[in-house]
């Protein structure tokens, strides 16, 4: 399949061929799915802790007598039903890690990235450079290239400025090219990914690596 590759200006330069193993792959969305509830699991901390009724700092003496007053019988001020008691069934510290096999999270990034392709949200620019992170620059060229849409850059290690640039863009985020993940590449508009990131994909997700 043959995608343009823009200039900054938005121009069309020349065009490229993708890799079939990794933007024609077959868009599996079971998998993609998985792999999303996956990394969302991942990223929980899992140190959520609340007092159950044995690990309340209260008397253990008998709130009110027995017998006399028209109200329930009970012994503990630490009972759930009481402002101040112990929380029944409440969440203790726990891992939510879930694990998925290499070549099925490999398999959900070329789905994800087959879907941006028929889509038409994938934008290739022949080099995304800067010498300083500059804001202002940043937001032109994203205007230039997807208008108000909000977008995801895909850059390289090398490639600082920009990602600096970009951090007080509300509707734009940039992710290293080694670290694509499924959350990242579904949740904006368009995915904008210079010639030098492409070369990385290729390298980690092409089925010969």
């Amino acid at each position: 399949m043959q995608l343009p590759v823009l200039n900054s200006a938005g121009r069309e330069v020349s065009q490229i061929d993708l890799p079939p193993d990794i933007f024609e792959a077959k868009i599996n969305v079971g998998l993609m799915h998985q792999a999303f509830v996956r990394q969302m699991a991942n990223a929980r901390q899992g140190s959520h802790s609340t007092l159950s009724r044995g690990e309340i700092r209260a008397t253990g003496a008998k709130w009110y007598r027995q017998k006399g007053t028209g109200r329930a019988r009970h012994g503990a001020q630490s009972a759930p039903i009481f402002v101040g008691g112990g929380l029944a069934f409440g969440p203790k510290p726990r891992d939510y890690t879930k694990r998925m096999p290499k070549k099925m999270r490999q398999g959900a990034i070329r789905s994800t990235l087959s879907a941006l392709v028929r889509d038409g949200q994938l934008v290739l620019v022949d080099k995304l450079d800067m010498d300083a992170p500059k804001t202002k620059e940043v937001r032109s060229f994203i205007e230039t290239l997807v208008g108000e849409q909000s977008a995801l850059i895909v850059v390289t290690r090398d490639q600082k400025a920009v990602r600096k640039g970009a951090n007080n863009l509300a509707n734009v985020h940039t992710v290293m090219a080694n670290y694509l993940n499924v959350r990242d590449l579904l949740k904006y508009d368009k995915v904008i990914m210079p010639l030098d990131a492409l070369d990385v994909v290729k390298s980690i997700w092409g089925k010969g690596a």
